[in-house]
């Protein structure tokens, strides 16, 4: 089996994996990163967002070897220092969440947008978010909580 080395959340891994395997799978199942969520099997949900080089992929279209050689964050690589990152903070302080299944993919593609574009309007939020799919909220909450970590990151 071939063999993928990457850096995850900053820490240098290594795994064999099949040559089907996902890079999600490789989170999940061999890394035990399970906040990086499989949603839809289709990439149509967003529920594996994770950032792969500094941009957010959908990590069930990727295979693991693909991202051989690469940088991953995964949510849980968002937190540093004992602190959430201000945009998991923004979701928590603006409830842009309920079942919090989609949550991690929202939050991974929010941060992506925000380190593009600062000071994105509502408009600019909703169309960005059009890859992830939220059955619970309406997305009210998610566009404030996004409005509110960017206007906290911009300090």
């Amino acid at each position: 089996m071939p063999t993928v080395s990457m850096t995850v959340n900053g820490r240098a891994v290594t795994g064999e994996v099949e040559g089907r395997t996902l890079l999600v799978q490789f989170l999940r199942e061999q890394l035990s990163l399970t906040g990086t969520h499989v949603g839809c099997d289709t990439s149509q949900c967003g529920a594996c967002v994770v950032h792969v080089d500094g941009e957010s992929i959908k990590s069930c279209t990727m295979l693991a070897q693909q991202a051989d050689g690469t940088e991953v964050t995964t949510i849980e690589g968002l937190a540093s220092n004992g602190g959430l990152h201000p945009m998991q903070e923004a979701f928590r302080e603006h409830h842009g969440l309920q079942c919090g299944f989609c949550t991690p993919g929202m939050v991974m593609s929010a941060v992506d947008l925000l380190n593009k574009n600062p000071n994105p309007d509502e408009g600019e939020i909703r169309e960005w978010l059009e890859g992830n799919i939220c059955r619970c909220t309406g997305y009210h909450n998610i566009v404030k909580a996004i409005q509110s970590a960017a206007e906290n990151m911009r300090g």
